[in-house]
């Protein structure tokens, strides 16, 4: 078997090349991928339940953070996939003259919009909403977005799901980043349950390994599942050839495994439980199949669900409302099925989409691909009603005259990772590329019941005076983002001496005084990393 190979073009072509170079050559452009592709596995971990396509994802550490705390908090994302109209979704109402100004024929007139506040309303095709916003289950966060917008729906995409920056081209998803790295042996000892599960939405890179591949078998229902998880052949996946074709054999043998093993759990819970609202339209069937696993048990933490039709540039009013309208009432019964479960408390969802549209309307009675747009928030987590962010300013637009952003979107996944899932800050920021800032303004607060992923180790530190400088000495048992600072008595800050990314040991940062532009007296400095602040009083002679 370790003998065999696949010809190459190099061998057909490259007559000068010796068989055992080109027999080298051949194993080392061949991938995973097309392993897996070559051996007919490489659709993803992905199934039909309830005719519905799910995928599962397996590893990252982000995922090892999702399976390894103990809340058990759920988070949803809905993927409005084309590029949702914002405009048309939160009306600014503080300056609807311009706004219908610009839209003469696909603008929302006043007696069909359902006021939020006095500054925004929605279409009254979103009416479905309604007793979420006034439950106090639902946030709007404005103008989302990021620096230097790319309107290709491909490639903006690309960057949510990655959450790189815009000039940053990385094929791995922000859940599927760093896949085999730190947890090397994830696919033959996986968890017992997936830690998210994406159902539709094929071709988003949300979940892809370093190499690109989603790991997975396709069955037609949940009886077909069930049927695979009791009778699939479980492999030894160590009992390999001692070769690179025995290698990748053992790693189509875990992929298996793992498929096996969550084919399994995933038929159980949708078995053990049953929608109680009735659902319309794709997207509804989508959330009808997450309310089910979620009722039925199944510890799963991420779900992904995709509407699709919001590249709406012509004849938007002929499309746009329904899609709202499908949106809406899928949420709402969403949440009573969930309510009727008794599990509505442990659930957020958050809408996202590549980008917005422009402001003015074209000559098709649509609209072209914008820049910022706002994101849809739902949960009792939430603790009330509100807006946040900077409304659209329908005046002050970028150089080629989209509305600017003024929340990158990586700060309300960071949120959201951080808040609601209750996953370490390091993992996260580390996930994410950089350290984004956190939305207080969301209501959320993490509940978990244990803090076992907080480090238990108090930071270490002392103050080291000098001639005229002090020097703050301290020790970091891991890795952190990390800040020092330095207040005066009444708590205002005078200076930052560090911030950024520490590995573990012991750092110093050094405050000095010789300047003059400080009074004699009393300061603090303050030592923030992860999850940890310490602080020390020091004096100024």
């Amino acid at each position: 078997m370790c003998d065999h190979h696949t010809p190459t073009n190099n061998m057909r072509h490259g007559a000068a090349l010796e068989h055992g170079e080109a027999h080298e050559r051949d194993h080392q452009q061949w991938s995973r991928r097309g392993f897996l592709k070559n051996m007919g596995i490489a659709s993803g971990m992905s199934m039909l339940l309830g005719n519905v396509p799910l995928t599962a994802l397996t590893s990252s550490p982000l995922a090892f953070g999702l399976n390894n705390t103990d809340s058990d908090r759920i988070l949803v994302l809905i993927r409005l996939k084309g590029g949702n109209d914002g405009l048309n979704t939160i009306i600014p109402i503080f300056d609807y003259g311009t706004y219908i100004q610009n839209r003469s024929t696909i603008g929302i007139p006043q007696n069909q919009l359902i006021n939020l506040s006095e500054a925004y309303a929605m279409p009254n095709t979103m009416e479905g909403l309604s007793g979420l916003w006034n439950e106090g289950s639902m946030k709007v966060i404005n103008s989302v977005g990021y620096p230097d917008q790319n309107l290709s729906h491909f490639r903006s995409s690309d960057i949510w799901a990655s959450a790189s920056d815009s000039n940053v081209l990385d094929s791995s998803g922000w859940l599927g980043r760093l896949l085999d790295t730190q947890y090397p042996d994830f696919l033959t000892d996986p968890p017992e349950q997936p830690p998210a599960i994406q159902i539709g939405g094929t071709g988003n890179i949300l979940f892809n390994n370093t190499e690109m591949v989603n790991l997975g078998v396709i069955v037609n229902n949940p009886e077909e599942l069930a049927q695979i998880a009791q009778n699939g052949e479980l492999y030894d996946a160590t009992a390999v050839p001692e070769c690179y074709y025995g290698e990748q054999l053992g790693y189509m043998r875990a992929v298996a495994n793992s498929t096996f093993t969550y084919a399994e759990v995933i038929a159980d819970a949708y078995s053990a439980s049953a929608n109680t609202v009735d659902y319309q339209y794709a997207i509804g069937e989508q959330l009808a199949l997450v309310a089910r696993l979620i009722k039925g048990g199944l510890s799963t933490r991420l779900y992904v669900v995709t509407l699709d039709g919001f590249d709406t540039h012509a004849l938007q009013s002929q499309s746009h409302p329904f899609l709202m309208f499908s949106l809406s009432q899928a949420v709402q019964s969403f949440y009573q099925d969930l309510a009727a479960g008794g599990v509505a408390h442990r659930v957020l969802a958050s809408t996202f989409s590549e980008f917005g549209r422009r402001i003015g309307q074209n000559a098709s009675n649509g609209t072209d691909h914008g820049a910022a747009a706002p994101m849809l928030l739902f949960g009792e987590g939430l603790n009330g009603n509100g807006f946040l962010g900077q409304g659209p300013d329908l005046h002050n637009l970028d150089s080629v005259g989209n509305l600017q952003y003024d929340i990158d979107f990586r700060q309300v996944y960071a949120t959201l990772l951080e808040d609601w899932l209750c996953i370490d800050p390091v993992i996260i920021d580390n996930v994410m590329g950089q350290s984004f800032e956190r939305l207080p303004g969301l209501g959320l607060e993490c509940m978990a019941t244990s803090t076992s992923f907080i480090p238990t180790i108090p930071i270490e530190h002392r103050a080291l005076y000098g001639a005229d400088q002090v020097t703050i000495e301290y020790t970091l048992v891991d890795a952190a983002p990390a800040k020092v600072e330095i207040f005066n008595i009444l708590g205002q800050p005078v200076t930052t001496l560090f911030e950024g990314y520490q590995s573990s040991g012991t750092h110093q940062a050094v405050f000095r005084m010789g300047s003059g532009r400080l009074s004699a007296g009393i300061y603090v400095y303050v030592i923030s990393a992860g999850r940890q602040r310490v602080s020390q009083k020091i004096k100024v002679r």
